[in-house]
């Protein structure tokens, strides 16, 4: 962007970059003239007044230098950057005309032709835009099939612009095909969206299409920076970057906040004015509240929420603007390089920075994460404050909670869970603050660590005795104990035995076992036991598996059961009766002997049976 310059001459005070002065009428009349807004009166003439659009410019300079010109484009993107006024400047490509009838379409528009004043002010009797959100059946598309018969007046092309071509009915965009197809030599398409995926493909694969991108911040700041100067207006350059990101890439509507703050400001404009005109929080009280949420100081962190509260900022906004931050923050440890970004604050560069440093990926995402879910919860909330507060609560309590890994080392070392309350600093070389609500597991272990942590001293622990492995019953046990369900599963179901020694296994596999189950088998008693085991699948027959071993036992239970002469007698009295289950009164009492662990003060050789196994307990009669 460039300060004006005059573009053809006295009488034509157009000039590059900027929409052309309005018509001379008001003027002659003696009339003042009439006020237009920045986003009309610095609105891009030729196509070296875009901005951000590099890659667009350089393809249709390259078709037009080369002939290849299409039918149809199709132009899309976010509102604000530009669709409408590229298409004029393309309607103006097509027709541009020297006053001396020379001239041939082309993209250096530098210079105002015939034909350029019209097409760019949208009033040229060859260059018609259509809105299809109101012109969007088949009748408005059945005309437009009619009138493009017909040759141009007096411009070289008949081109037809139509904006949020989208809008158009099933209808319509099925009665434009053909013409859009194979329209007349001397008729031309320019189609402009948002929402390119409501657009026929149809439609699209008779186009050439160009997506218009967001502009930068740090183009749009210089951008903004130079209609300033072109306006003698003073600005502050943060304030402009707060301009920029509120207007989230779109040149439009950085444009519209820019001339609402002028004269919000009535003089120079300033980060507060801008702040206070849009209802953003302090940039600064932002970062410190993010500090305080790191550092799990939740009265520090609802106290700095009330008070942007208070001086007019929506909570909505607060919580954005801290996701923006975390952002920020995790861009910066990414993408240091980042730093460099004109349109970061001084306290966002140096503060950021040292966040970036201090604060993990985990740490950051999982902050991100929960911040998107909260905001939504503001938005839905009937009193937007406290659900924020909420928010921040949640913020600061998941400062004490480890990450995944360190939750694991935690327990291999033997450490346990996070202790509550072993920690009183912050951090930051600081004593931490009083959570304010009492709970003492907010001063167990903050986010917010130092550079260079001390070192956390690891709990010694007591090695656990070797467990004693002298049949296949002990290794299915064991790997019960150590809750590999797998191991333990495969153990009973696919493993024939033919030899069991302690420190060599050697057995057959039954069919549809894993062919790696001795190789997992030999790992697995190593990190158990502390020993090498030989394990090793052999050729033998080798005996039953314990699950084939289990059912013969329990269909002999069964059998014995059965012919009990009381079960038999329940039987024949009762016809359909079966029996679903036969325990064992011994095997019962071993095994609650075995869950009581009793000392040897408690152990009682001498004591009475528990039981009297005289006769088997018959339990379970289905009748």
């Amino acid at each position: 962007m460039t300060d004006p310059i005059d573009a053809a001459s006295a009488d034509e005070p157009g000039f590059a970059g900027f929409d052309p002065a309005p018509a001379p009428q008001a003027a002659a009349m003696g009339a003042p003239a009439p006020y237009r807004v920045l986003a009309r009166k610095y609105r891009p003439a030729h196509f070296g007044d875009l901005i951000g659009q590099e890659a667009m410019v350089r393809t249709l300079t390259n078709a037009f230098a080369a002939g290849r010109i299409p039918q149809a484009w199709m132009l899309t993107g976010v509102r604000g950057v530009g669709k409408t006024t590229t298409a004029r400047i393309l309607a103006r490509a097509l027709n541009f005309q020297t006053p001396d009838g020379q001239g041939s379409p082309t993209t250096d528009l530098r210079e105002f032709g015939i034909h350029c004043r019209e097409i760019i002010e949208g009033r040229h009797i060859d260059v018609m835009e259509i809105d299809a959100a109101s012109n969007n059946s088949v009748d408005n598309i059945r005309q437009i099939n009619d009138a493009v018969r017909y040759a141009p007046v007096s411009a070289r092309y008949k081109v037809y612009i139509v904006d949020e071509v989208h809008m158009l009915s099933t209808g319509a965009f099925n009665a434009f095909l053909k013409t859009l197809e194979e329209p007349p030599p001397h008729a031309k398409f320019i189609f402009a969206t948002t929402e390119i995926r409501k657009v026929p493909i149809t439609v699209l694969s008779r186009c050439q299409r160009f997506d218009l991108r967001r502009v930068e911040s740090d183009v749009l700041v210089d951008h903004l920076a130079n209609i300033c100067r072109a306006e003698s207006v003073d600005a502050e350059q943060e304030a402009l970057a707060a301009v920029a990101r509120a207007a989230e890439g779109s040149v439009r509507d950085s444009l519209s906040i820019l001339d609402q703050a002028i004269a919000h400001a009535a003089g120079r404009i300033t980060l507060d004015d801008i702040r206070s005109m849009l209802g953003l929080a302090d940039r600064a009280r932002v970062i410190d509240l993010f500090e305080a949420v790191m550092k799990g100081d939740i009265a520090a962190a609802l106290g700095e929420l009330r008070a942007q509260y208070d001086a007019g900022a929506d909570p909505v906004v607060v919580l954005n603007d801290l996701a923006e931050f975390t952002h920020l923050v995790t861009r910066l440890k990414l993408v240091p390089e980042a730093v460099k970004d004109n349109s970061l604050a001084q306290a966002e560069r140096v503060r950021g920075g040292d966040f970036a440093q201090r604060l993990s990926v985990r740490i950051l995402a999982r902050t991100w994460q929960m911040l998107l879910k909260g905001i939504a919860e503001v938005k839905q909330a009937d009193r937007p404050v406290m659900a924020a507060e909420m928010v921040l609560v949640r913020l600061a309590h998941a400062a004490d909670l480890p990450t995944p890994d360190e939750a694991l080392k935690m327990l291999r070392d033997g450490t346990g869970s996070v202790p509550a309350g072993n920690s009183g600093g912050n951090g930051m070389g600081m004593p931490r603050p009083p959570s304010g609500g009492g709970n003492t597991a907010l001063a167990a272990r903050p986010i917010l660590a130092s550079a260079n942590p001390a070192p956390t001293p690891v709990a010694r622990t007591v090695a656990a005795p070797m467990a004693i492995v002298a049949t296949l019953e002990d290794v299915v046990a064991l790997a019960s104990q150590h809750r590999d369900i797998t191991l333990k599963i495969a153990l009973e179901r696919d493993i024939r035995p033919v030899r069991f020694e302690p420190g060599r296994i050697e057995f057959s596999l039954a069919e549809g076992a894993s062919r790696t189950l001795a190789q997992d088998l030999s790992r697995r008693l190593k990190e158990w036991t502390g020993q090498t085991w030989m394990v090793a699948v052999v050729n033998d027959e080798g005996g039953a598996t314990m699950r084939e071993q289990a059912a013969a036992a329990k269909d002999q239970r069964e059998s014995d059961a059965a012919a009990h002469p009381s079960v038999k007698a329940v039987l024949e009295r009762f016809p359909g009766a079966r029996i679903v289950d036969v325990r064992d009164p011994r095997a019962i009492a071993a095994a609650e002997m075995a869950a009581s662990t009793p000392t040897e003060d408690e152990y009682l050789p001498d004591a009475e049976p528990l039981f009297d196994d005289s006769e088997p307990d018959f339990d379970g009669i289905d009748f």
